[in-house]
């Protein structure tokens, strides 16, 4: 799971943050160079898959979004927030959709989600059968055959119903999940 915490500086607009699943990839990653680049201040937050399992993904994406906020290196005024509350002593408010009405949410989720994509194409390497540097672990049909095929890696978490039916779980393995944008109250497509 990966959220981001991104305060914009008022004086560098930056021109065409948008929803990031709207989108092209390559205009996401320009996007998130800028806005890294040109932000007051921005953190981005992982939670691995046997927390999400432990807690549910709605829990693990308010979890995910507190660390990234705790690591920001100014504290925010006010939080705009998708679709949640966090139990933060900051004034906020909680938007739905959030990313298509805000440009600091439109931010935050860019760049959690070339950070995830990234991520994504690392793991690749270290298991190319999932195919995650091309489908960049969405429960796609190329990356549910490879379930079948080859089981679970430690990157997927087993409450994620095609991986509980797609094979047993080693015992001990190390599980790291990273989920697309930041996270939002729905069942994640890994």
């Amino acid at each position: 799971m990966v959220a981001a915490a991104v305060i914009l500086n008022p004086k560098r607009r930056i021109v065409g943050l948008d929803d990031s699943k709207a989108l092209l990839p390559e205009r996401r990653g320009v996007l998130s160079e800028r806005i890294r680049e040109h932000a007051l201040a921005w953190a981005v937050a992982e939670i691995d898959a046997s927390r999400i399992d432990a807690w549910n993904i709605y829990q693990a994406s308010r979890q995910a979004m507190t660390a990234a906020l705790q690591q920001l290196s100014m504290v925010p005024d006010y939080l705009l927030i998708d679709a949640m509350e966090l139990d933060v002593m900051i004034e906020q408010k909680s938007l739905i959709k959030g990313d298509a009405k805000s440009i600091s949410i439109a931010a935050a989720s860019i760049v959690a989600k070339t950070y995830r994509d990234a991520r994504m194409e690392e793991w690749d390497t270290v298991y190319p059968q999932y195919g995650l540097a091309r489908h960049k672990g969405y429960a796609t049909a190329d990356h549910l055959e490879a379930l079948r095929q080859h089981g679970p890696s430690p990157l997927h978490r087993h409450s994620f119903a095609p991986v509980r039916q797609a094979g047993s779980w080693s015992a001990g393995a190390i599980q790291i999940e990273l989920l697309p944008d930041t996270a939002l109250p729905h069942e994640d497509p890994n």
